[in-house]
């Protein structure tokens, strides 16, 4: 399909020292526009799964395609321009700069880019504003609530509007409210600028909010049915 965004096929890992396989053939095909979520308990691979989907790791057998690629067949030159061309991270924990302002850090995928740093803090500028952060630019990580900072940090993968996001737990910090504003926030923006979008999350209610749920379960993903009246329409 020409709109399929990313694609992995028998999807392995194996950990030397491990008795077990993390992972032991996962299959999973997400299209523009499309989100789903995947939940499990700890330990069970998911970060590891995200990480292989990212290009962060290698799989012990297996492919991932992004945009009809195999990645095994890119360079990590190859790799690392991709994944700051099309692919948007966000995890539990913000990764963000502590001695850069909130306007800085989102606007650090773009200076790796060398776009012009008038026009990247623009764009920056813009997306913090998407998240209603457009009266903390200059406030350093340090002097933002855990809310705001996971708001900077999705306003970060976000920026250089990417085709794809990768969201490992980006609510599994923050307490029950702000968790879900910050979900619905990610669901709206995703919907507006149709985003595939991929969220490890351990919370079920927030999950049944996607269009399509798996259960990581013995190293491979199993469909969760989702009930008409669990679903939450997102658009």
């Amino acid at each position: 399909m020409s709109n399929m965004i990313l694609q992995c096929q028998g999807l392995a890992k194996t950990y030397e020292g491990l008795d077990t396989s993390v992972l032991t053939g996962v299959d999973l095909q997400l299209a523009a526009g499309e989100h789903v979520a995947i939940v499990g308990t700890s330990g069970s691979g998911k970060s590891t799964l995200l990480h292989l989907l990212g290009g962060l790791d290698a799989p012990t057998h297996g492919s991932v395609q992004w945009l009809g690629k195999p990645l095994a067949s890119l360079s990590e030159v190859e790799k690392s321009a991709m994944r700051n061309q099309y692919l948007g991270f966000v995890y539990q924990f913000h990764h963000l700069l502590p001695e850069f302002s909130a306007l800085e850090n989102v606007a650090m995928p773009l200076f790796v880019r060398r776009i012009p740093r008038a026009q990247a803090l623009a764009q920056a500028e813009y997306y913090l504003s998407q998240v209603g952060l457009a009266h903390r630019l200059q406030h350093t990580p340090g002097e933002l609530s855990g809310g705001e900072r996971q708001r900077a940090a999705l306003a970060r993968a976000l920026v250089t509007q990417p085709r794809c996001i990768l969201a490992d737990e980006p609510t599994g910090n923050l307490d029950r409210q702000t968790a879900e504003q910050v979900f619905e926030l990610l669901l709206q923006i995703q919907s507006q600028q149709g985003t595939a979008l991929v969220v490890v999350t351990h919370d079920l209610s927030l999950a049944a909010r996607m269009h399509r749920q798996y259960h990581l379960q013995d190293g491979r993903l199993q469909t969760i049915e989702c009930h008409p009246e669990q679903a939450i329409s997102s658009v």
